[in-house]
């Protein structure tokens, strides 16, 4: 039987003795094993750097985007935009797998080994609280894309992904449940809680785990969960180490850009260049959210291309993004609304609204908030959070633990249709994945 495991092994190996000061779990002459705070930041970096760009392939499943069928690359997307997840043409792009439990395969590494070899300094402590934190991020983002949306009366009997928190060659996995999923995401926000020394990550490092990214990630887990205690508790511990927000009215640099003062944690290449410039136009629906007049992030994040909008809001290294503030923002918005604290959810928001609109724009829209129900207003957050996070892999998220509403993508003269709460709101296990692990 081929074991995945022995397959995603061998795959890091071979990256470890590349890119990784030739790393590897054996020792032959011109190797070395990690074994130094030194060592394993640089099997850690290596994690960072190897962080999949799926949001990218997301942006096709949503509202957000069409698919331009004149590119060379279009036999590559497009039954990704038909959400076509079973016989697959062999062309077809494929959703990660093996790049996550390569990072997981580093991880573990790092905590079940360099917990023992690296020698006692806070150097040793906040490696190993980041290895703790990108695991569950891996995690989260693995069981968001391949496991039904958070339901706590389902979550023990719904399938999952596979947890591995072993370096095992014949391990064979077997599928999770969603629960026992976010039961590992919380066991390891929880050690990475207890080790964290940095507060916050310098600009230019910082798409590595601190403090304020792992309340982030703890905010964000919260609100997949629908726990809004915790949801709110962990949004207002972020916003306490860095609220900062860029107004748009007095400057032009992008929110989601590394070093936007909103930047948290910039590891993900959200928006790659290829989706961006080569297949997608912004489409009818995302464009009509916005009033073009008053709302400033229009002009930053669209271009007018014929009749058509292309998206600009970049995919290089420049804008990589995971979190930042303002998201917090929205999960507190979110949250007390769900809270029955409609006056404190609506004065929330509207700390992001009077960033992203002009003078006369902010007065507008704080106009017809207020007179806003509860109802009302959580179509406004879904609505604003579409125009906000455009193209940042957010959308397919907020679709799934939303509403899962019937989406239309036309391609090729044909419509193709994504129902109301249908199934294929969970993507299918890739097909390289299935063959590699008959388990699955």
């Amino acid at each position: 039987m081929r074991k995945i495991t022995t397959f995603i092994a061998l795959a890091a190996i071979s990256f470890i003795s590349i890119g990784c000061d030739r790393f590897l779990d054996i020792q032959p002459e011109g190797k070395v094993i990690p074994a130094t705070v030194e060592d394993y930041r640089k099997v850690l970096t290596s994690a960072y750097a190897k962080y999949p760009d799926h949001k990218s392939l997301l942006a096709l499943r949503t509202d957000e985007t069409n698919i331009d069928e004149n590119t060379d690359e279009f036999n590559v997307y497009r039954e990704i935009a038909m959400w076509k997840d079973v016989n697959l043409d062999p062309a077809t792009m494929e959703f990660p797998w093996v790049n996550f439990y390569l990072i997981n395969f580093y991880l573990n590494q790092i905590i079940n080994e360099g917990s023992k070899t690296m020698k006692e300094s806070p150097e040793k402590q906040q490696i190993m609280a980041e290895a703790y934190a990108l695991r569950a991020y891996i995690y989260l983002d693995m069981v968001n894309l391949y496991g039904k949306p958070y339901n706590s009366a389902t979550a023990s009997t719904d399938r999952g992904v596979p947890i591995n928190l072993e370096i095992d060659l014949e391990k064979v996995l077997k599928p999770s449940s969603v629960q026992q999923v976010y039961d590992q995401v919380h066991s390891d926000m929880e050690k990475a809680e207890g080790l964290m020394i940095e507060q916050q990550q310098p600009t230019g490092i910082n798409y590595r785990f601190s403090k304020v990214s792992l309340k982030a990630l703890q905010a964000r887990t919260a609100l997949y969960q629908g726990d809004w205690n915790s949801a709110l508790s962990y949004s207002e511990q972020a916003l306490a180490i860095k609220g900062d927000l860029n107004n748009l009215n007095t400057s032009n640099t992008p929110p989601n850009h590394y070093a936007s003062p909103e930047s948290i944690l910039a590891l993900e290449n959200v928006f790659n260049g290829t989706v961006q410039n080569k297949l997608t136009f912004a489409s009818q629906e995302l464009i009509s959210k916005y009033n073009t007049a008053t709302d400033k992030r229009f002009g930053i994040y669209f271009e007018k291309n014929n009749s058509r909008y292309k998206i600009i809001k970049k995919g290089h290294s420049d804008f990589k993004v995971s979190f930042r503030t303002a998201e917090m923002y929205f999960i507190k918005s979110e949250a007390l609304l769900k809270l029955n604290r409609l006056p404190e959810a609506k004065e929330t928001l509207l700390t992001i609204v009077k960033n992203r609109y002009t003078p006369e724009g902010y007065i507008t829209v704080q106009n017809d908030i207020a007179s806003m129900n509860p109802a009302d207003f959580m179509n406004f957050i879904l609505d604003e959070r579409f125009r906000e996070f455009a193209a940042e892999g957010q959308r397919w998220f907020d679709l799934r633990r939303a509403n899962q509403k019937k989406i239309i993508h036309t391609i090729n003269g044909q419509d193709y249709i994504l129902e109301q709460n249908d199934v294929r709101y969970t993507i299918e296990y890739p097909r390289s994945a299935r063959k590699n692990n008959p388990n699955l």
